[in-house]
C-alpha cells in the first residue's frame, strides 16, 4: 500500500549538528510527525567553502532526503539557505523551507529601534541574503552584519559555556561592532549559535532580543504543513531517524544539542555517492 503523503516524514539537513536545534523545536511543535535528519559531519563547516562546493554539498544532502520519501525538506543550514537558488527549490516537487526569510520576519516584528544585527558564517554574511531579506520586509531597517567563523568549530568542540574563557574572548571580539551599532535585535544566523546564547546574552545584555533562525524555520514549517493539509494525524509520538556522513562524530556530540544520548542510533552514509 502506498504511504499517504501526510504520513511521510519531514526531512531536515544541516552541515553538521547545528540543525538539531531546529529538529528539537520541530519535535516540540509537531510531536506526531516522523522525522529524518541528516548531518554532514564529515564535511562541516559549509560556511568557509566556496559557493560551488556549498551548492554541490547541499544538492547531495537533498538528494539523500528525497530518497527517504519525505513530504517536506527543512534546510536548517543558513549557509545553504543563503546560497540555494529559488528555481532549484521549486523544482523539488515538495515544500522546501529555509531559515533566512523566516528569521528576518521575526526580527522585524520584534525590533523596537529598527536596528537589527545578524551573525553568521562567512558564506552567509558575504551572500548578503539577510540584508536583502530584511530590507525587502522593511526598507527603513538598519542592518549590521558580522561573520563569526570561529563559532561553529567552538560549538562542535564543546567550547560554548558562559564560563569558557575561549568562547567569551571570541564572542566579545565578534559582537563588539554590534554593540556599538546599538542593535536591539540579533539574528543567530547559524543553527549552531543557540548553544552560545548564554554567552551572547551576557555580552550583548538582556535587553537585546535573540532570534533563533532554526526555531523560526520550524515554526513556519508547522504552519505550511497545516495550510497544505499535510500534518500527520497520528496521535502517538513520531519516530526520528538519524543519518550522518560521520556517525562517530555525530553520536559523540549530538547530546549537546538534543539533550539525549544517540549512541547506536545514527546510521553513517556515503554522501559523496549521491550524484547531482
Amino acid at each position: 500500500m502506498e504511504q499517504k503523503r501526510e504520513d511521510r516524514p519531514i526531512g531536515v539537513f544541516d552541515s553538521g549538528l547545528g540543525g538539531l536545534t531546529a529538529l528539537k523545536e520541530l519535535r516540540r511543535l509537531l510531536p506526531g510527525e516522523n522525522l529524518v535528519y541528516f548531518g554532514d559531519t564529515a564535511r562541516v563547516p559549509y560556511g568557509t567553502r566556496d559557493r560551488e562546493t556549498i551548492l554541490r554539498y547541499s544538492k547531495q544532502d537533498i538528494r539523500f532526503l528525497l530518497g527517504q520519501n519525505v513530504k517536506m525538506i527543512i534546510c536548517a543550514c543558513n549557509t545553504v539557505s543563503s546560497a540555494l537558488p529559488e528555481e532549484y527549490r521549486e523544482s523539488l516537487g515538495i515544500p522546501f523551507v529555509g531559515v533566512v526569510e523566516h528569521a528576518s520576519r521575526a526580527a522585524v516584528r520584534q525590533t523596537k529601534n529598527g536596528k537589527i544585527g545578524v551573525i553568521g558564517t562567512n558564506a552567509t554574511i558575504s551572500s548578503g541574503a539577510y540584508e536583502q531579506a530584511l530590507k525587502t520586509i522593511d526598507s527603513k531597517i538598519k542592518v549590521t552584519v558580522q561573520a563569526c567563523p570561529l563559532f561553529v568549530p567552538l560549538v562542535e568542540n564543546g567550547y560554548f559555556g558562559t564560563c569558557n574563557r575561549v568562547a567569551r574572548l571570541v564572542a566579545e571580539e565578534y559582537l563588539s561592532p554590534l554593540k556599538e551599532a546599538g542593535v536591539d535585535t540579533l539574528i543567530l544566523g547559524c543553527t549552531h549559535y543557540p548553544l552560545l546564547q548564554d554567552v551572547i546574552t551576557d555580552i550583548m545584555g538582556d535587553a537585546v532580543i535573540l532570534v533563533d533562525s532554526g526555531k523560526e524555520g520550524a515554526r513556519f514549517a508547522k504552519s505550511l504543513l497545516a495550510g497544505q493539509g499535510l500534518l500527520n494525524p497520528q496521535l502517538k509520538r513520531g519516530n526520528c531517524r538519524f543519518y550522518a556522513s560521520s556517525a562517530q562524530d555525530f553520536e559523540e556530540n549530538a547530546g549537546r544539542f538534543l539533550g539525549e544520548n544517540l549512541s547506536g542510533q545514527v546510521e553513517q552514509i556515503a554522501i559523496d555517492s549521491y550524484e547531482v
